[in-house]
C-alpha cells in the first residue's frame, strides 16, 4: 500500500491516478494530515500546499526520506496551473524514483485530444501543440504525434457540426447475453430479465417522447443506440424501439446511426433485416479477440466462428459501415494472440476497428473476485499498441479518436481507426464533450455542454429502479434540459 498525506484537500483525485500509473494494481490511500494514518504501508507521500510554496516528500515505511521537492508559487496562479504544478512536480518525483518515463506522462485525463484541439482552435501550430505537450505534460513523442494527428483529424470531421443548436442521441438498452469479466457498464443477463424487457421498452418509449418534445427545436446530429446489447431484443422489440425513435425525432437530416449490434452471439438474420428496414447506416460487431480460449475465461460465449458467421452475414445483407471492438491486456493474451486477433479481423477489412485498452474499474468481476485470477498475466506495452496501430493502417484505416480511462492496462489508451468517410462521428462528439448528448435509458448519461460548462443528468443504473421510477427521472431531466434552452 501507498499512503498520501495531504494537509489540505487539492488535487487527490490527479495525484492518485497518476501514483496508480507508476503502481498498477498497488493500493493507494489518501488521508487528511489531521486523520489517523493507515498501517501497513511501503511508501508514504506528504503532500503539504503552504502560502510559500508547495513541498512533496517521498518517505518509506521507516521513514527514511527518499525524494523530495518543493516549488515557489508563481504569483496568484489559477486552479489549473496550480494542479498542473503539482502533477509536474509528482511525475518528476516518481519518475527519477522508479526509473520509469509513462508514455502519457503525466496526464491523468482521459481526453488527450480535447488539449490538442483546444490549441488548434486558438490558432496554434502542430509543432507549438506538440513543444507545449511535451513540456507540460512530460508526453512522450510517439504520443503527443499521436495526440494531435487525431485532433487535426477530429477537427476535420466536426467542421461543419453546429454546435449549439445541434445535439446527439444515445439509447440504452442495458441486457447482454452474458456479463463479462471485465465489464462494469450497466448491463444484466439477459436470462435474468427476459420476462421484463417489454416493460423496460415502455419506460424507455415514455422518456423518449416526453424528452424528444423539449429539445424539438434543435438539429439531431448523429444517433447511437448500445448497451449492454442492443441486439438481445427480439426483432419485433428492435422494430418497436426504432419505431417510436423515427416518430419522435427528426432523423431525416442526422449524419449518422449507429446499432451497437456487439455480441455476435446475439445477431441474427432477422434482427439484421429489421436493421436494414429503418435504414441503419452504421453497426459494429465486437469480437473482442479471435481467440476462443480466451472468449471463454473473460465468459463472452460465442466462439470465433460465431463472429466470422455475423459478420459475414452483415455484409451479404449490405450493411457496409461495420466496426470491430478488440481489447488488449485480456487475461493469458500477449503479444502473439493479440497480433492474430489483428490478422484475423483485418482480413476481414471492416470499416473501422477500436482497440482498447483493458480498464478494470471496481464494479467488475475481475476485480472484485480477483483472488480467483491471480495466476493470470495481463500484459499490454507500447509494443503491443505499435503493433496494433501498424497493422490497422497497413489495412487502409487510420487514427480517428482517442480516450483514456482510469486503470488501463500499461497506462495506455484507446484508439479508434477507420477508413475514409467511415469515422464514428458520435464517438468523438461524445468524448470531445463539445456538443449535448441527450442519453435515455438506464444507467444514461445526458451532458448539457454550454461553452465550458457541462452538466450532467444521470439515470438510475437499476433496471427495476429505471422502470419504477421513470417519470421521476423524465421530471428531473424535463426541468434542466428546458433551463438550458
Amino acid at each position: 500500500m501507498i499512503r498520501v498525506q495531504l494537509n489540505k484537500p487539492e488535487f487527490e483525485y490527479d495525484i492518485h491516478s497518476l501514483i496508480r500509473a507508476f503502481y498498477p494494481g498497488v493500493d493507494v490511500v489518501m488521508y487528511q494530515k489531521n486523520e489517523p494514518a493507515p498501517e501497513g504501508f511501503e511508501l508514504e507521500l506528504w503532500v503539504e500546499y503552504g502560502s510559500d510554496g508547495t513541498r512533496l516528500t517521498l518517505r518509506d515505511a521507516k521513514g527514511q526520506k527518499l525524494a523530495c521537492d518543493y516549488r515557489q508559487k508563481t504569483g496568484d496562479s489559477d486552479r489549473r496551473s496550480g494542479k498542473n504544478l503539482v502533477k509536474a512536480m509528482l511525475y518528476e518525483m516518481l519518475s527519477e524514483y522508479t526509473g520509469q518515463k509513462l508514455p502519457w506522462g503525466n496526464l491523468t485525463g482521459i481526453r488527450p485530444t480535447k488539449i490538442a484541439m483546444g490549441l488548434l482552435e486558438q490558432g496554434w501550430k502542430n509543432t507549438q501543440i506538440a513543444d507545449y505537450m511535451r513540456k507540460t505534460y512530460y508526453t512522450s513523442n510517439e504520443k503527443t504525434a499521436l495526440a494531435i494527428s487525431i485532433a487535426n483529424r477530429e477537427r476535420d470531421i466536426l467542421k461543419d457540426i453546429d454546435y449549439k443548436n445541434g445535439y446527439s442521441l444515445y439509447v440504452g438498452i442495458p441486457f447482454c447475453p452474458s456479463i463479462c469479466l471485465y465489464c462494469s457498464f450497466s448491463s444484466s443477463p439477459l436470462g435474468v430479465w427476459k420476462d421484463r424487457v417489454d416493460s423496460y421498452l415502455d419506460a424507455l418509449e415514455q422518456e423518449i417522447r416526453q424528452c424528444a418534445r423539449i429539445w424539438r427545436d434543435r438539429k439531431l446530429n448523429s444517433v447511437y443506440i448500445g448497451g449492454g446489447t442492443p441486439t438481445t431484443l427480439e426483432p419485433y422489440q428492435m422494430e418497436r424501439l426504432l419505431r417510436i425513435i423515427e416518430e419522435c425525432f427528426d432523423i431525416a437530416h442526422a449524419k449518422e446511426f449507429t446499432v451497437e449490434a456487439g455480441r455476435p452471439d446475439s445477431i441474427t438474420e432477422e434482427k439484421l433485416e429489421v436493421l436494414r428496414e429503418h435504414s441503419i447506416g452504421r453497426i459494429s460487431i465486437n469480437p473482442q479477440t479471435m481467440n476462443d480460449r480466451t472468449l471463454e475465461i473473460i465468459g463472452r460465449r460465442h466462439t470465433v466462428a460465431q463472429t466470422l458467421e455475423a459478420y459475414q452475414l452483415a455484409r451479404r445483407m449490405g450493411f457496409d459501415n461495420i466496426n470491430m471492438d478488440l481489447i488488449v491486456g485480456l487475461p493469458g493474451e500477449e503479444y502473439p494472440q493479440v497480433e492474430h486477433t489483428m490478422k484475423e479481423v483485418t482480413a476481414l477489412a471492416p470499416d473501422s476497428i477500436t482497440v482498447h485498452s483493458l480498464a478494470v474499474k471496481r464494479a467488475a468481476r475481475l476485480n472484485m473476485f480477483k483472488e480467483q485470477y491471480q495466476e493470470m498475466t495481463f500484459v499490454n506495452n507500447q509494443e503491443i499498441m505499435n503493433m496494433t496501430q501498424r497493422m490497422a493502417m497497413e489495412a487502409g484505416l487510420h487514427p480517428y479518436y482517442l480516450y483514456r480511462q482510469k486503470n488501463m492496462a500499461g497506462n495506455l489508451e484507446n484508439v479508434g481507426y477507420a477508413r475514409e468517410g467511415a469515422a464514428g462521428l458520435y464517438n468523438i462528439l461524445m468524448m470531445e464533450e463539445k456538443q449535448s448528448i441527450l442519453a435515455l435509458g438506464a444507467g444514461a448519461s445526458t451532458k448539457i455542454v454550454s461553452g465550458e460548462r457541462i452538466e450532467r443528468i444521470e439515470n438510475v443504473k437499476d433496471i427495476r429502479n429505471y422502470i419504477e421510477r421513470i417519470d421521476e427521472m423524465i421530471a428531473r431531466k424535463a426541468r434542466i434540459m428546458e433551463m438550458s434552452q
